[in-house]
């Protein structure tokens, strides 16, 4: 030990303050807020996992959780919401989210200041929770603060699943360097990219064990590779494989140490077939996989995290190659998408939005965009209960134990009460302000437009 001594009437006083901070936190208001009620009644349940709707019923919630669905009345102490027959259906889904990166220019977001970049994070947050996504499963960058922040309620925004800061290779996806910054010397500075926490650059098994092991340690829910090139990244053609299977093989590692995953960036066959061989999960996007791959993933259970790019919006803001790789990208949806629904790929829904906040603003647009391929009720439990199955991979990391993604008994009261049917129209999710006329998260209600109708 040091030779760092604390005087005892210090400790003592810290011990009181605690002990005082303890007491105030069960007292009245912290009480009536554990014990707080809402019922919804009448209302007809979208459930997560049926396309059918139930009939008139009534869900109370009660804390966080839904305590009982009854098509009887239920009799209970509580804030009555008045469904007036309307939908109640869980909160929205989105399993490729990059809450740092949405709203902010690629230059601000490496170079800028990273308060006001936090700040700006913030902001989206509250308007992804008010396009009715209570959850996001955050794909890279420096989320853990704004996620303590949410947590906290010093800030509304979804629950955040972390991966922390990317792993990728000198030249890779996420390698946002410039070549006056090399040659790269072993051990000396970080960029600042990874100075900031946006992503790590790791090109041996044992840099990308420590990587994974620190994004762990701040509490990573899930670990992100790159394991091919990809669209934005100047230096990094979209038909390249990076990481070896040796040091795929060392983050899978530290994960599982860990109880978690990892998921894999990889667009292309041979991207794809590495991660698996070297036990990754999920696979991120896929869009230039071919039909064995896909039969693989099928084979092997392996999770296919993909995305509806359906046209070159936000482009603009792209160099000529770049815009060449999106090309590439918007041209295998179709492919990518088939291939799913031929082999049974379990499949999740994400957007991958960066920034831009107009794309941002059409996050309900691109779920609705599913019925290219899908039926209404197909792309709502993807982007409800089956969303929520992919964030049990986290195991013990998983930072909101409990279920997500359904409307049943015991679940957590992430709910939206829709004015119409999103099963008849899913473009109801695409206009969320007039839609979901409330929205709630945690049993807690961030938007209440019958606030008049609302009693006791």
């Amino acid at each position: 030990m040091s030779g760092l001594r604390i005087p005892g009437g210090l400790v003592r006083a810290f011990a009181l303050l605690a002990a005082i901070g303890t007491s105030l936190g069960v007292g009245p208001a912290a009480q009536a807020q554990q014990d707080s009620a809402i019922l919804f009644r009448n209302v007809r349940i979208f459930d997560g996992k049926n396309s059918a709707l139930s009939a008139p019923s009534n869900v109370l919630v009660r804390n966080n959780k839904i305590e009982k669905i009854s098509a009887a009345a239920i009799t209970a102490d509580a804030q009555v919401i008045e469904g007036g027959e309307r939908v109640l259906m869980p909160g929205l889904i989105d399993a490729h989210w990059h809450t740092m990166l949405v709203r902010p220019t690629p230059t601000s977001a490496i170079a800028g200041d990273v308060g006001y970049n936090n700040l700006l994070a913030a902001a989206e947050a509250t308007d992804t929770l008010m396009r009715g996504f209570t959850t996001v499963r955050d794909m890279g960058g420096p989320t853990f603060g704004l996620k303590r922040a949410i947590d906290e309620d010093l800030v509304a925004g979804p629950r955040i699943y972390p991966s922390g800061a990317v792993i990728s290779i000198t030249g890779g996806h996420g390698d946002f360097r410039q070549l006056s910054d090399l040659p790269r010397t072993i051990g000396g500075m970080l960029s600042r990219m990874e100075k900031i926490g946006g992503s790590m650059i790791a090109d041996s098994p044992d840099e990308v064990r420590v990587r994974a092991r620190e994004q762990l340690m701040q509490g990573a829910s899930q670990v992100k590779l790159t394991a091919g090139g990809g669209v934005a990244s100047p230096f990094s053609p979209i038909d390249v494989s990076t990481f070896t299977e040796p040091e795929l093989r060392a983050a899978v590692e530290a994960a599982t140490n860990w109880g978690t995953y990892v998921a894999t960036h990889a667009y292309t066959s041979v991207a794809i077939q590495r991660s698996i061989a070297a036990g990754v999960r999920c696979i991120e996007h896929g869009h230039l996989m071919d039909d064995a791959t896909a039969r693989l993933m099928a084979e092997k259970g392996i999770w296919l995290s993909t995305q509806p790019f359906l046209d070159l919006t936000g482009a603009s803001g792209l160099g000529p190659a770049e815009q060449e790789k999106l090309r590439q990208v918007v041209t295998g949806t179709d492919r990518v998408y088939a291939l799913a629904k031929k082999y049974g790929l379990k499949t999740a829904f994400g957007t991958d939005i960066l920034f831009s906040k107009a794309l941002a603003d059409r996050q309900g647009a691109m779920l609705a965009s599913l019925t290219r391929w899908y039926t209404p009720a197909e792309a709502l439990i993807m982007a409800t209960s089956t969303n929520a199955e992919l964030l049990t991979l986290s195991g013990l990391r998983n930072p909101y134990p409990g279920k997500l993604g359904v409307v049943e008994e015991g679940a957590l009261a992430d709910l939206l009460l829709v004015d119409g049917n999103p099963i008849d129209n899913i473009k109801l999710v695409e206009d969320p302000a007039k839609s979901f006329v409330v929205i709630m998260k945690g049993g807690k209600v961030h938007k209440n437009l019958l606030a008049n109708e609302t009693k006791r």
